[in-house]
Formats: structure tokens, sequence, C-alpha cells
């Protein structure tokens, strides 16, 4: 599927098209030509009848609008971006990956989608969710091995709907768009970007408005992107992300990073602990500080704390839709609902109050130990052989319950050949810092990957 050529980075996508060396309308004949040769297998995008025809109008309209020169046009001017199809979009139905009338879930255009319309950005579609981004799969392919899952929510081991993020993932990592739109409720950016090759990115819990999406658990659920390089992800973060402030000169210093010992990291399975194991040892063969800090060893607790307020919120989510099409939806979404129907309101309150207190204990842990941002695997293992699965998000659990940003830039490859992600996790509020650390452990993982290769 990764065979045509695609788009080059965003950083340089974009910058090509402000500098007016690259046009639009260039630009969507790439994505539209890229689209119609993979998609087919890779069915990452929803399906759109005339989306060539829209996207060329689109691109004619945003030339004729100006400015004409490269100061003046806006930093994602002309980049086409695909936008998971639970995010409303005018002009685009909004089908969540299910069977109800696509009326019934519409609404205003999302914030997101309103910032990066004034960012120049064009919308190249809507791609593949899960139903509602709960734990029934969509029919997305990985593209590096079409028997694979590109990541996303998954049925049982974990018992909460987790979201699925693999369309946007799939479609970055495919080269039909240098930039997708994706959602975090546990897993659903981090590990698909680590199963499908690209990097993810989710900010803190709140930094990016989430009106206008169609809510799995609104404790949780957060808006990222994804592009092929942490300078692609950090570009559309500055425009999205709220009060984004570009790092200084002051963070030359590299961040020392921590490693989460304790039940936690002993759910990732043998291969990716035997990567992880190799990464931490380039990373200190290149000078980072890496110190491992026992956390979480009341993990169970905090699987189950979650799990009782996502079930508890997607119900609620759903109460008004599923009372009245509930024979539509599928099997998996069904059973998630009914869960939450039997978790009550204390249960419920009894779990809200831990998240806060959960993310305050480990910043007092990374503080005590003197780490500026925790590592870890991205996912238990590459990502498995199962259409009917897509992976779990054990390992992005826990950061996501404290609403910590993350970032996953792709950090080798299993022995069959699939992507592997190494997960980087800030402090809450602090996504420009992580991402300005993140470049340099991407480039140091970039030169590992490069030497192997040759030798």
């Amino acid at each position: 599927m990764t065979t045509l050529l695609g788009h080059r980075p965003l950083v340089q996508e974009a910058a090509a098209l402000r500098a007016g060396t690259d046009d639009p309308v260039d630009a969507v004949n790439r994505s539209c030509d890229r689209i119609d040769a993979i998609d087919p297998q890779a069915r990452a995008f929803v399906p759109e009848d005339g989306r060539r025809t829209r996207l060329l109008e689109a691109a004619k309209r945003r030339a004729a609008a100006g400015p004409r020169d490269a100061a003046g046009r806006p930093a994602l001017y002309g980049v086409p971006v695909g936008i998971k199809d639970i995010v409303r979009a005018d002009g685009l139905p909004t089908r969540a990956g299910s069977a109800l009338p696509p009326q019934v879930l519409g609404g205003r255009q999302a914030t997101v989608v309103d910032r990066l319309c004034a960012a120049g950005a064009l919308i190249a579609g809507k791609t593949v969710t899960a139903e509602f981004a709960v734990t029934a799969p969509g029919p997305t392919r990985n593209p590096h091995n079409p028997a694979h899952t590109p990541g996303g929510s998954r049925r049982g081991y974990l018992p909460c709907p987790l979201g699925n993020g693999g369309g946007s993932a799939a479609a970055v990592a495919a080269g039909m768009v240098p930039l997708a739109i994706g959602t975090q409720t546990v897993g659903s950016m981090i590990r698909p970007a680590a199963y499908c090759g690209v990097v993810g990115f989710k900010p803190s819990y709140g930094r990016i408005p989430v009106d206008g999406v169609i809510p799995n658990a609104a404790s949780f659920d957060t808006l990222g992107c994804y592009a092929t390089d942490v300078a692609g992800v950090a570009l559309a973060a500055s425009v999205l992300v709220d009060g984004w402030r570009q790092p200084g000169p002051g963070r030359a210093r590299r961040p020392v990073l921590g490693v989460p010992a304790g039940p936690y990291l002993e759910r990732a399975g043998d291969e990716a602990l035997r990567a992880f194991e190799e990464q931490q040892e380039v990373l200190r063969a290149a000078g980072y500080t890496v110190h491992e800090v026992p956390v979480m060893d009341d993990f169970e607790r905090i699987v189950e704390q979650l799990f009782t307020m996502n079930r508890y919120e997607v119900a609620r989510a759903h109460a008004a839709w599923f009372a009245r099409y509930g024979d539509r939806y599928r099997e998996q979404t069904t059973a998630a609902i009914r869960q939450g129907h039997t978790i009550g309101d204390a249960a419920y309150e009894a779990a809200r109050i831990r998240p806060g207190a959960f993310r305050e204990r480990l910043a007092a842990d990374g503080a005590a130990a003197g780490i500026d941002m925790w590592i870890a695997p991205s996912a238990t293992g590459p990502a498995p052989a199962d259409l009917t699965t897509t992976g779990t998000s054990i390992m992005c659990l826990p950061w996501s319950n404290a609403g910590l940003p993350a970032v996953g830039p792709p950090a080798g490859h299993a022995a069959n050949g699939l992507p592997l992600g190494l997960q980087l996790i800030g402090e809450y509020g602090a996504d420009e810092a992580l991402l300005y650390g993140a470049a340099g452990i991407e480039g140091v993982l970039n030169g590992a990957a490069e030497e192997a290769r040759v030798h």
C-alpha cells in the first residue's frame, strides 16, 4: 500500500505551499491520486462521491482569496487534512461509523475544524472511526500489512470504550494526507500512531476545545493530530492548541527521563519491553539521563476507576440516541452502553474525584525523582494480525486518566517488520516543552535506526 509517492512531511509541505513553490490545486491532486490508488485497500477514508471536485473547488477559492505573498499566508495554507468522523465539519455528513441517520448526528462545525480552516487547511474528508469511537472496529487496514489492524478500540481485555483513531493514522502513514485529526479517550492517538509508524500527539486534556465532537467519555476525550514527524505535529499544535507558546531558548537542556517501573510497565509484551530497553540504552548513549521510578503500585485500581467513569459517561452521552435507535447500534457499542447503565451515580462520583489526585501523585513522584518527562512503550507490542481487534490501550491508560500530554514517535520495528513506538509523557499543561524535548529524542531514535539499517 505504500509504494506510490505521497506528501512530503507536513512542515515542508506547508512551507512550499506558503512560499508559492507549490500550489493548493497540486496538493489536492496528490491527495486524491493517493486516495484513489491506496484507499480501496487501506479504507482509511469514509467514501465520498465527488471528493476531488469538492477539494479542487476549495483549493481554487483558497488561492483566489489570497494573500499572494508567503508572509501573509497562514500556517497550513493549502494543506489537505483528514478529519476523524466523530468531528463535525460543514458540508460533510457525520456518521461516526454508525448506521444512525447522519442528520441526527449533525450540528455546528467543530472548533478544531474552524481553526484548521482559519489556518488555510483544506478538509480532505472524514477518516474512519469505530462506531461512535467506542469498541466496534471500522474497516481500516494497517498500511504496512493489510492483514493487521491500524489500531483504535479493542474488544475484550480492557473493558472500556477506547475509540478508534486508526483511519486518521493510516491516512497519514499511507501518504494520503500530511496531517490528520483524531481523538483519544484512552489510547486512540498514541497506539495507532505506533502501529502505523507515524507520530501521534495528544495534548493535555482541555487544551483543544471538543465542541462539535461526538462525545465518548467527556472526562477524558481529547483531540489530537498525526503527522510523519514531531515537527509536523508541533506545527499543527501551534494552530490548534489554546494558548500555544513557542518554547524559548532556555529549553536547550536535555530532559531527564523517567521509566515508570512497576505493575503498569509489566503489562507490556516481551517484544515491546525488549525494544524499550534498547531505546533506553540508545538514549543514555546519546547523553540522556534515564531514571527508573517505581509508580502506580495500585494500577488495577486505576484501571477500574477509569472503566467506571468511561462506561457511565458513554451511556449518558448516548441516552437519547440509544433510546430511539438502539436497534441500529452494533453489538459492542450496545454492550458498552448497557454496562454503563449498571453503574450508579454514587459509584461514578466516587471514581470521578480520583483522576485529579492521581495526576498530583504522578507529578510529585516525577518531581521527587528529578525527571522532566516519562517514557514508556506506546503499545504492548506491534499491531495484532487480527482485524476483529484493534489492540489494547493499557499502555496509554494512566496518562490519559491523568489528562497528561503525550507524543508517540516511531521507534524501530518488531521481528515481523511492523513498527513500534516510544511514548513520551509531559507535565500537565507543558505540551510545548514536551514537543520541544521530543524532537531531540526523535532525532536520536532516527539516527539509531539509520545506523542499524546501514549495518
